[in-house]
């Protein structure tokens, strides 16, 4: 008799709360698919790793400038973009400048400061001496000593 009034009392509770069951199976099931969903869409729009690659600074071809060869300077100069025969040239004139500022900067550097290197080199300004640079109403920069 205890087994009948045992399975009776679960009866009662499942029909006294069956909305409230449906309803959290319910929200169970969905929640499941939506996972999944998400899961597979995750995978379809997976994307390749970014790989920056840093460019050298000799490129093919000029290193046959460098050693003379005629035939490579003119397929060289044909195939070299113009930023890569300016900063040749800007390097070329910073060798020779103890300071170097920008002409739209009241400050100036070291050539060898990471912002010189940033300079445009056409609008580059070459200093002898630092004195020089402060004469023109120019500041050191913190890099720069």
């Amino acid at each position: 008799m205890k087994f009948l009034t045992g399975s009776t009392k679960i009866k009662d509770f499942f029909l006294k709360n069956e909305t409230k069951i449906v309803l959290f199976i319910g929200f169970c099931l969905i929640s499941a698919i939506s996972f999944e969903f998400g899961m597979l869409q995750g995978q379809k729009w997976q994307q390749k790793p970014l790989i920056i690659e840093k460019p050298s600074d000799i490129r093919e071809g000029q290193e046959n400038v460098i050693q003379g060869n005629s035939e490579a300077a003119e397929a060289t100069k044909t195939t070299t973009t113009p930023q890569i025969a300016v900063k040749g040239a800007a390097t070329t004139n910073t060798a020779n400048c103890a300071y170097v500022g920008s002409k739209n900067s009241d400050k100036f550097y070291l050539p060898t400061c990471s912002y010189a290197k940033r300079v445009k080199p056409e609008n580059l300004v070459c200093f002898k001496s630092a004195d020089e640079a402060l004469g023109q109403g120019r500041t050191e920069s913190k890099c720069g000593k």
